[in-house]
């Protein structure tokens, strides 16, 4: 019998912290795929630390009356090749690697490690201002673009600077996604999300 998540030390994010708010589109057809990639009843989980220090995050932002949603987070192997198929790009999706049947090469998602996220404001519970939507494939994505609002770069702004203060790096292409520093200490996974 394979392990489950929680006995390689995987945790719910909602048990870590309950004030996250988890809304996955790939448990939607509201991705870049336009298809539902995960069950409705599937679960945000990282690593253990990598999950307290996204808690650690999340008060800070509260002292700005904002607090995190949460788009992705681990995400088992297989997924990431169905991903693939649809955005061979490795300016937006790791190229998942398997070798002779294992796994040798993906994303730190599929390792528990990254994270997908943007900030909401605690007062309205609506998403803020930010350059653009979640998986938008353009330049627009980018953490260099200046061609928006000064909100939207402030928030952006606000967003990599408390999530590298608690260890996170961010992903020059996509200003939603945050890794753990220490991501490639841990194996790839591709046991379900349940």
């Amino acid at each position: 019998m394979s392990a489950t998540l929680s006995e390689i030390d995987f945790v719910n994010l909602q048990s870590v912290d309950p004030t996250f708010i988890i809304e996955l589109p790939y448990a939607t057809r509201n991705n870049f795929t336009h298809t539902v990639i995960y069950d409705s009843h599937t679960k945000a989980y990282l690593r253990r630390p990598v999950a307290e220090a996204l808690a650690r995050a999340q008060q800070t932002f509260k002292t700005y009356q904002l607090g995190l949603k949460i788009w992705d987070a681990y995400r088992p192997f297989h997924i990431q090749q169905l991903l693939w198929q649809h955005c061979p790009d490795e300016r937006y999706v790791m190229k998942p690697v398997e070798e002779k049947g294992q796994m040798v090469a993906g994303s730190a998602h599929n390792r528990g490690c990254a994270v997908d996220l943007t900030l909401i404001d605690l007062q309205t519970g609506l998403e803020v201002e930010m350059p653009s939507l979640f998986d938008d494939f353009s330049r627009a994505a980018h953490r260099d673009y200046m061609e928006c609002s000064a909100q939207a770069i402030q928030n952006r702004k606000l967003l990599e600077d408390v999530m590298t203060a608690c260890g996170f790096i961010g992903l020059p292409t996509e200003w939603w996604h945050f890794t753990w520093h220490a991501a490639e200490e841990y194996p790839l996974c591709d046991l379900p999300p349940l």
